[in-house]
């Protein structure tokens, strides 16, 4: 009963007095939701694509200040910036570029496999666990660099997903930023209001 509780507080079920209980499609039809937001992966399943990761670059560089602001570091601290491009079936949709402090990592660098997921490659190489994380979603313009990787014109408009990963404590694992290709994958979310 407090299962079916709460996935009814939170949209995933219906339930109708005296007629039972129905999956909300509407949901269903979703391509993000409550805790897998962040999750890119998850977001290309959602709108009905095998997701593939391809790993493009890694580098150990003193952060910005943005960046040290961000994940509580003191400027020039180091990061292990990992950058990846996300495709959906041969598409690809997702530039994702993720900053971690290099004091959390606890394997050699150069065995990390940027192609896992972003959980596992905490799991595995930095020993935590994200608990949750903050997206922030902006609009912005398509750049050169991003060009590289997505298709479409410089200068055309396209999504940002700014994305903060915590661990339990509350303390900042990674600053993420993601380009995010709207004009192939939609990005639809879906909220329980009390």
């Amino acid at each position: 009963r407090t299962a079916l509780a709460k996935l009814a507080a939170n949209g995933f079920i219906l339930r109708k007095q005296g007629d039972g209980t129905y999956v909300n499609e509407h949901v269903h039809k979703t391509s993000a939701h409550f805790g897998n937001l962040w999750d890119l992966a998850e977001l290309i399943s959602g709108n009905g694509y095998t997701p593939f990761i391809r790993f493009l670059s890694m580098e150990r560089r003193p952060a910005t200040e943005k960046e040290a602001l961000i994940l509580a570091l003191e400027e020039r601290d180091e990061l292990i910036c990992l950058r990846r491009l996300f495709y959906a079936d041969e598409q690809a949709v997702i530039l994702a570029d993720n900053a971690i402090p290099f004091t959390l990592l606890h394997e050699p660098i150069e065995n990390i496999d940027g192609k896992l997921h972003i959980r596992d490659i905490f799991d595995q190489y930095f020993h935590q666990k994200i608990s949750f994380v903050l997206t922030d979603i902006r609009s912005t313009l398509m750049e050169a660099d991003t060009q590289e990787f997505l298709s479409g014109e410089t200068g055309r408009a396209i999504l940002q997903l700014q994305t903060i990963f915590y661990e339990k404590n509350n303390m900042p694992l990674a600053l993420g930023v993601n380009i995010f290709d709207d004009s192939f994958l939609h990005l639809s979310l879906a909220q329980a209001w009390n």
